[in-house]
């Protein structure tokens, strides 16, 4: 007997990515249920992992995996002294980490991660827009309180001058605390590997890294005038929350940018890169279910036109961003060490 000889589904897909895709989602045998180029049902996703801790020279840091993409976050406190900021005022207790720039996020898109990113290139527009984007959600999703980047000093009596007393930044009266300094929280982010969805992975190793850190004991040192951080004694970030970005991209069956004559189309949840190339229609929906209330912090949707308000707030759509909430708050949870 001549052992049969066939072609592999990930071969298929490569070959002829976009008819494969949808001859698995609308087989011509009803009784076999829709499925991916990748094997997946059109809501299945890829179960994530986390490990907390991941590097050893960090204030925090997370590694996260879904699939075959890979994300590792550090984040690197340094301290940034008040009269260093241009733009300073004392009475400003409500814009600091956004006025102030105390939260830098950087994305890098490694070497050998996926076929398209090449060595010594400029930063792609890729890894400038996830860096944009996560730099509005840190703001926005108001993740972290300004108060725990805040390096307080009581200045004694004697040290207080007139000059100083009128001067906004300074103010500080007898007795009085005022802010000195303020952490910087550098947020780098890694690609390992890459396949698809980058910005749920990226925004959950970002998460998971905040709630992993810990910034020193910081005093100011008036003699040397420096912050001087002690070695021992650390505080972990009040991190407010958990939410969680799930990203889900619409296939049209057609390829071509105009929506079919039919209206039919497929919602794929949690796309890997072959799926992205595909669409053109890709919608986030940030969520965070913390002590079992559904709050939905923001809804993003870039190109197409298939995706309406209706949709995206059907029972099924929520349903599922709900599950993938807590998959990935499992998952963040559960690698953190007390």
């Amino acid at each position: 007997m001549v052992p049969r000889v066939g072609l592999s589904r990930s071969t298929f897909a490569k070959l002829s990515p976009h008819p494969y895709l949808l001859a698995n989602l609308e087989p011509s045998d009803a009784s076999v249920p829709p499925a991916r180029s990748n094997g997946r049902a059109p809501f299945e996703v890829r179960k994530p992992t986390v490990n907390s801790s991941s590097l050893s020279f960090a204030h925090g840091s997370a590694l996260v995996r879904t699939g075959d993409t890979t994300v590792i976050c550090g984040i690197r406190g340094e301290t940034l002294l008040t009269e260093h900021i241009p733009n300073y005022r004392a009475s400003n207790t409500q814009t600091e980490l956004a006025e102030y720039d105390l939260l830098v996020p950087n994305i890098e898109l490694a070497t050998g991660s996926a076929p398209q990113f090449l060595p010594g290139g400029p930063p792609t527009t890729l890894a400038q827009t996830l860096s944009t984007r996560i730099y509005s959600l840190l703001h926005s999703s108001k993740l972290l309180r300004a108060d725990d980047l805040r390096i307080w000093h009581r200045r004694p009596a004697e040290a207080l001058t007139a000059e100083d007393d009128e001067f906004e930044g300074m103010e500080a009266r007898e007795g009085e605390e005022h802010v000195v300094a303020y952490w910087v929280l550098y947020i780098d982010l890694f690609f390992i590997s890459f396949d698809g969805n980058p910005f749920d992975a990226a925004w959950a190793a970002t998460v998971a890294a905040l709630r992993d850190t810990k910034l020193p004991q910081a005093r100011y040192d008036p003699d040397r005038e420096m912050i001087i951080c002690s070695r021992k004694d650390t505080r972990p970030l009040a991190v407010e929350g958990m939410p969680v970005a799930c990203t889900a991209v619409i296939f049209t069956g057609k390829e071509t940018n105009d929506q079919p004559a039919d209206g039919k189309f497929w919602l794929l949840a949690d796309p890997d890169a072959l799926e992205e190339s595909l669409c053109n229609e890709a919608v986030t929906i940030v969520i965070d279910c913390t002590g079992g209330s559904r709050r939905i912090l923001s809804i993003s949707k870039h190109g197409g036109t298939v995706m309406t308000g209706k949709l995206l707030g059907s029972k099924e759509f929520l349903d599922w961003a709900g599950k993938r909430w807590e998959d990935f708050a499992s998952a963040i949870t559960s690698t953190q060490k007390m």
